[in-house]
């Protein structure tokens, strides 16, 4: 069982690369950190300038080889075409499944959804995520359903950028009270 600690001793791994969708970036970020959680954003490299879909530019904070699953209390997937390439890197799978496996935060948005699928943490679990990868979740063994949110034990997910206010409240529950879903 996950130990509940206030949201401003909590931190929050952020998965980064080049054409990441902007908006399922920034808004959990920042939403997270006016919550007082840390918020780390690791890429391929740390330092290094990665550029959304939308060509907002992020700096990464460190570089997703030198990440611990321990040193954290939850990993965010945000969408675009990011995590088609991410999903390849076995630190990362390795980094979601730990999360899965140790009941933190997994939370991923839009195409997000195939890093959780490429980490084999998906079967049996309630999710949605973009129409675009709906049979890609079916097909990994989720139970899909259509909502602005879904929240299944340690687990978070959304369709799109307009549910991101939804999608940023089943975060912040699960990251609040995580034992109270384990049984959900």
């Amino acid at each position: 069982m996950v130990a509940k600690k206030p949201l401003n001793q909590q931190r929050v791994l952020v998965f980064v690369a080049d054409i990441y969708e902007d908006l399922e970036l920034w808004y959990p970020k920042l939403r997270l950190e006016e919550e007082g959680i840390e918020v780390v954003l690791a890429g391929p490299e740390a330092g290094v300038e990665y550029t959304g879909k939308n060509g907002y530019p992020c700096v990464s904070d460190a570089a997703i080889d030198d990440m611990d699953e321990a040193d954290f209390d939850g990993v965010l997937c945000p969408g675009g075409f990011m995590p088609d390439k991410l999903r390849r890197d076995p630190k990362v799978l390795s980094l979601v499944k730990a999360f899965a496996d140790n009941g933190k935060l997994v939370a991923a948005i839009c195409h997000g959804g195939w890093i959780p699928i490429s980490a084999k943490v998906y079967r049996d679990v309630r999710v949605t995520g973009s129409p675009g990868i709906k049979d890609d979740l079916v097909n990994a063994g989720a139970l899909w359903e259509d909502a602005s949110v879904v929240v299944h034990r340690n687990f978070v997910s959304s369709r799109k950028p307009s549910d991101l206010p939804d999608f940023c409240k089943g975060m912040l529950q699960v990251l609040r009270d995580p034992g109270d879903l384990r049984t959900a």
